[in-house]
C-alpha cells in the first residue's frame, strides 16, 4: 500500500521524508495574505523600507503547519518609492523569490559567458512572483510613478550579500555585507 503514496508521503521504519516549501510558494502565499501584513509596511523618502517578518508570523499567516518548513527561511517586506532600488547584488548563496504586491518593479538580471556578461530587464507587475536560484545576480528598481510593495523569501536565511558592477562585459564584485554585522 505504501507504493501508492506520492514519494513525499512515503515513510519507512528507518526514514521519514521531510517536507520543504519553496521560497516561491512562500512568497505567493504571503502575496495572497497581503491584507494581513500590509498595515505594518512604511515608506521612507530617503531609501527603501525593509522589515523582517518573523518566521512564526509568516507561518501563521499562510499555514501554521509550515512553521518547521520556514524555520530555515527568511521573509522580508519591502517598500519602494519611485526611483528607489537596489544595487546589482546576489543573495550570498541563498535561493529565493519575491512577489510584487503593489506597483511595478523592474528587475535587471545579468548573465552570459565571462567577458560577455549582459543585462536584461523585465517589468514585474502586482501579482507576479519571481523565483531565483542561489547564484542569481540582479538589481530591482521602482521605475514607475507610484509606490511599490514586495515580499521576499530566502532559503536558507540570508547570511551575506555581495554587490557588483558590470564593466566591459565583466561582473566585478564591489563589496560584501554580512548579516548581523552590516545589516
Amino acid at each position: 500500500m505504501t507504493a501508492l503514496l506520492p514519494p513525499a508521503a512515503r515513510t519507512t521504519a528507518r526514514t521519514t521524508v521531510a517536507r520543504t516549501t519553496s521560497a516561491a510558494a512562500v512568497a505567493a502565499a504571503l502575496l495572497a495574505a497581503a491584507d494581513a501584513w500590509l498595515p505594518r509596511v512604511e515608506y521612507r523618502p530617503s531609501s527603501r523600507w525593509t522589515g523582517l517578518l518573523p518566521t512564526d508570523e509568516a507561518a501563521a499567516l499562510v499555514d501554521p503547519s509550515l512553521h518547521d518548513d520556514l524555520a530555515a527561511a527568511q521573509v522580508w517586506l519591502l517598500t519602494w518609492l519611485p526611483g528607489q532600488g537596489t544595487p546589482l547584488h546576489d543573495h550570498g548563496g541563498s535561493a529565493g523569490a519575491f512577489a510584487v504586491v503593489g506597483g511595478v518593479l523592474t528587475e535587471e538580471v545579468v548573465g552570459g559567458p565571462v567577458g560577455a556578461v549582459r543585462q536584461a530587464a523585465t517589468e514585474l507587475w502586482a501579482g507576479r512572483v519571481r523565483p531565483f536560484g542561489p547564484h542569481h545576480v540582479h538589481r530591482v528598481t521602482n521605475r514607475g510613478t507610484l509606490p511599490a510593495v514586495s515580499v521576499h523569501a530566502y532559503t536558507p536565511r540570508l547570511s551575506s550579500m555581495s554587490t557588483y558592477a558590470l564593466e566591459g562585459g565583466v561582473l566585478l564584485r564591489t563589496g560584501t555585507e554580512r548579516a548581523g554585522v552590516d545589516w
